[in-house]
């Protein structure tokens, strides 16, 4: 099985009944540690949860984390429609995809859809793949690597239960992932320079979210009490996700330990379960270490803010003439980012300036990273830079101004 080539899926699915992909799992709290175990939540996947080889070939980080995506999606189905078959599953995928913001068409104008589900979610599980890793270098564990991936299993687990809630649930999720990772890394005795810019860069974020939080709540223990109402593979997501973000330079001093306990009170944890979710982070990165760099920089925060911020400054150069034009069209649009270099723009403000800049990086295919969950943590560099790379949409409507 090659799942870089088409009719990967049902070659997978040939390879294993139903009772091995699903059944096997006592629930989902036993399934989503095995996929903390083969570093799926990690966001650097070494093995499949399968327990005999998959294929012949050597698989790469991100075919491994392809596979493991879908099975997750799968298992997940299967958890809510325990009845219906692999086919049901697939069409159930393709509809979730169609129904998130990134299923609008300028997620799909770059694949080439068919009649075949199987194919089409062959195609969007590459191209998903594919955004994910735009912002960060392979074999490198990051906080967006790993938010975007597993809040896709989050969401598609919602939109099975309800699925008219879809969109709140997305909202609040990426609030919560922003908060979260916000309140990690504020926890750090020792914060250098780039700790202190993705800071800024959280904090910018806030205010072009549209979850139930208000800015001022945000970066605070009391505006996340909320998640004291989350099952309990939210919260172990959460916790894990905070490990994470404060585990990034190899160690945990008092003041971030202690961040951690305060969150796992929160979040209805004992001392014990913080122990075990500290440990299979420090357990993976050196059963792994051969295989794979968790922490492959000196400073993965620096790496994280500085990749991010070329990634932005190339999609805007790369889309040059297309954004030009766009801009051009929304008069109200330019006058506003235009203004958010000379001061604070007001929340109303940066309300239309998310909103109109979401419907053009729907029309714009290499833009749809800003639509997948946790893009609006980079909406702010969009917005930083967009000025400063074209000039001229802002020279010219200055001078239709004074004409």
């Amino acid at each position: 099985m090659n799942p870089s080539a088409a009719d990967w899926i049902p070659k997978f699915l040939d390879g294993f009944d139903k009772q091995t992909l699903t059944s096997n799992f006592t629930d989902e709290i036993s399934f989503y540690l095995q996929l903390k175990s083969v570093g799926f939540i990690y966001g650097v996947s070494v093995l499949t949860l399968q327990s005999k080889p998959i294929s012949h070939l050597r698989l790469t980080k991100e075919e491994l984390t392809k596979v493991n995506l879908f099975h997750t999606l799968l298992f997940t189905f299967f958890q809510q429609y325990p009845e219906a078959s692999y086919n049901d599953a697939i069409q159930s995928t393709v509809d979730f995809y169609k129904n998130i913001e990134k299923g609008k068409p300028g997620f799909f104008q770059k694949l080439t859809l068919s009649s075949s589900p199987t194919s089409n979610l062959e195609q969007i599980l590459a191209a998903r793949l594919q955004e994910a890793n735009t912002v960060l270098k392979k074999n490198t564990a990051s906080l967006v690597t790993f938010a975007l991936l597993y809040a896709d299993v989050l969401a598609y687990r919602e939109f099975l239960k309800t699925p008219k809630k879809l969109k709140p649930y997305l909202d609040e999720l990426e609030s919560t992932i922003v908060s979260c990772c916000f309140l990690a890394l504020r926890s750090k005795h020792k914060k250098n320079k780039y700790d202190k810019q993705l800071l800024e860069l959280f904090k910018s974020s806030s205010d072009y979210l549209l979850g139930r939080l208000n800015t001022n709540q945000i970066f605070t223990f009391e505006g996340v009490q909320y998640l004291t109402e989350k099952d309990i593979l939210e919260k172990k997501y959460i916790l894990d996700l905070c490990i994470l973000a404060i585990h990034d330079d190899h160690s945990i001093d008092a003041s971030e330990y202690q961040f951690l306990q305060q969150l796992s009170i929160l979040l209805d944890f004992k001392e014990e379960d913080l122990q075990k979710s500290i440990e299979s982070l420090r357990l993976f990165s050196e059963n792994h270490k051969t295989k794979i760099k968790l922490f492959e920089y000196s400073n993965p925060v620096n790496q994280f803010y500085k990749q991010s911020s070329k990634t932005v400054k190339n999609l805007i150069l790369r889309n040059k003439d297309r954004l030009t034009k766009e801009l051009e069209e929304s008069g109200e649009l330019v006058i506003l980012l235009g203004n958010s270099a000379v001061r604070e723009l007001t929340s109303e403000e940066k309300k239309k300036v998310k909103e109109q800049l979401l419907d053009i990086c729907k029309t714009v295919p290499s833009l749809t990273i800003f639509l997948l969950p946790g893009g609006t943590i980079l909406l702010p560099l969009l917005v930083k830079f967009i000025p400063k790379l074209l000039p001229s949409s802002f020279q010219d409507n200055r001078i239709d101004k004074k004409k």
